[in-house]
């Protein structure tokens, strides 16, 4: 297959990362000028994106591309600069007379003042790019997550949509009724069977070129999920990740014909299983960080950084408590206050906890690696998890994140701050998503931002999580505009 010398895996650019804290921000200095005697450095070309000066950075990438004397990292880390500019430009579609057309089919008597204050408060996600503002294409229904004003001003009242899970229900108590009944593991199994597709667009790619796939697949994860059975793949040549893969997936590959989708799908099942973990905090004690644990207290950039505004938050919630337990509360707790809200493009973000803490809102990945980022700077391991959860019926899935951390002398449980406290009158179930785990999810991911298998040639479309798929040809990368995923699913109590 052949590999463009311009491209490197994500992972490699991640690596980048350590390498570019130690670079000089002589453009920036330099009022962002560039000559011949200093080459823009990527930290220049990166604050340039984010200050929204495109084409100063458009500029700096083609002057840094055309030094013969870059190395194939250096050219992949600017390469990537210029795509990321491209698909932040695909996230910030609307104007201001745009963003108020939108706004307008749910409040048909909005006024100019309300939107304004409205924009003053931070309730609309922008981007001034060269001089213009665009708005978030996502930003007229964060607004109504938001907002309780907006939604009241709405004209008809529809409730937002939000997952089965995410209210106190009868499967919660199912759980802890299992626990307390000495049942350790197997908590309210459920069989899932499930078919996953990729689908890409008619004439995305020329007729005769192979279009290579990859679909994310379960692994099988102790108390979790187990007894995984892969069923079929279409085509029925497949390259299958192996267990130790942290994001797994299956491989295809299919010749496009012209005038029709490059389809792609696997079909397979499992057992998934909840958990329940009751922490007694006065038997909690300051974990041993032993070689297998300390990648988990580490940093990570670019996504986990510690940062002075971390540590400044994280000063401001923990205050003097010195009990792991306690401090993963009060944690947990401040980031479960973040509103939820739609979320643009990880690939985009040069460190999603920062973004996170700063944006006013995040979504479920997002938050998680803020508490990851949180619990790892005051010395308690964490990780991350991710995939899809469902409902029983057919009406809801959606992709999900969620995290796992260490307490001593349990080990590792669950956490998912996005789902958060419950409204309920019993604290078991109130709390339950610290230390609690729904059977209404499957993980795809035990890690972000790993190499896949086999390695993709091209950028990722998705550089940190992986459950919709990635695609590409020859040609490149093929982005999430160019083609479409699903995931059906039938959901039953284990052993029917």
């Amino acid at each position: 297959m052949h590999k463009p010398a311009t491209f490197l895996s994500h992972a490699a650019l991640t690596r980048l990362g350590c390498l570019r804290c130690g670079m000089l921000l002589a453009a920036v200095l330099l009022g962002h000028g560039i000559c011949a005697a200093a080459s823009p450095s990527i930290d220049s070309i990166i604050t340039s994106i984010d200050q929204g000066q495109y084409q100063w950075a458009e500029r700096a990438i083609t002057t840094a591309l055309a030094d013969t004397q870059a190395n194939a990292a250096t050219r992949a880390a600017f390469t990537y600069e210029r795509e990321r500019m491209r698909r932040i430009l695909l996230d910030f579609t609307l104007d201001e007379d745009a963003l108020k057309a939108q706004l307008r089919k749910k409040i048909p008597d909005l006024d100019d003042a309300e939107f304004a204050r409205w924009q003053a408060h931070g309730l609309f996600e922008s981007q001034t790019i060269d001089g213009r503002v665009l708005y978030f294409n996502r930003a007229a229904s964060n607004l109504f997550r938001l907002s309780a004003e907006a939604r009241e001003r709405r004209s008809e009242q529809t409730p937002l949509r939000d997952g089965p899970m995410e209210t106190a229900n009868a499967h919660h108590r199912e759980i802890l009724d299992d626990a307390r009944a000495g049942q350790v593991r197997g908590l309210a199994s459920r069989t899932l069977k499930v078919t996953q597709s990729l689908s890409v667009h008619a004439d995305a790619v020329p007729a005769g070129e192979v279009v290579r796939a990859w679909i994310p697949y379960p692994r099988a994860l102790p108390g979790q999920q187990d007894k995984i059975h892969f069923i079929e793949s279409t085509p029925a040549k497949r390259v299958i990740a192996p267990e130790s893969a942290l994001q797994r997936t299956v491989y295809l590959e299919k010749k496009a014909e012209a005038g029709k989708p490059t389809e792609f799908s696997i079909r397979y099942a499992l057992t998934v299983s909840a958990q329940s973990h009751a922490i007694d905090a006065d038997k909690v004690t300051a974990a041993k960080i032993t070689p297998e644990l300390a990648p988990f207290v580490a940093e990570r950039p670019p996504h986990i950084v510690f940062n002075e505004a971390l540590r400044l938050f994280s000063r401001q919630i923990v205050g003097d408590e010195k009990n792991p337990w306690r401090i993963a509360q009060k944690l947990y707790a401040a980031v479960d206050q973040i509103p939820w809200a739609g979320a643009r493009e990880y690939s985009t973000i040069h460190n999603i906890s920062d973004y996170a803490l700063h944006a006013g809102h995040a979504d479920c990945g997002q938050q998680t690696l803020l508490l990851m980022s949180l619990l790892r700077l005051n010395g308690i391991p964490s990780r991350w998890q991710s995939g899809m959860v469902y409902s029983d019926g057919d009406d809801y899935w959606n992709l999900h994140d969620w995290g796992q951390l260490y307490i001593a002398p349990y080990g590792w449980i669950p956490m998912d701050v996005t789902t958060g406290r419950l409204h309920s009158e019993d604290p078991r179930i109130a709390g339950f998503y610290l230390g609690g785990l729904d059977a209404y999810r499957i993980a795809f991911n035990d890690d972000y931002g790993r190499e896949l298998v086999p390695a993709k040639q091209f950028f990722r479309s998705e550089t940190v999580d992986l459950q919709r798929g990635e695609a590409e040809w020859r040609g490149g990368n093929l982005y999430f505009d160019q083609w479409d995923y699903d995931f059906t699913w039938q959901v039953s109590p284990a052993g029917q």
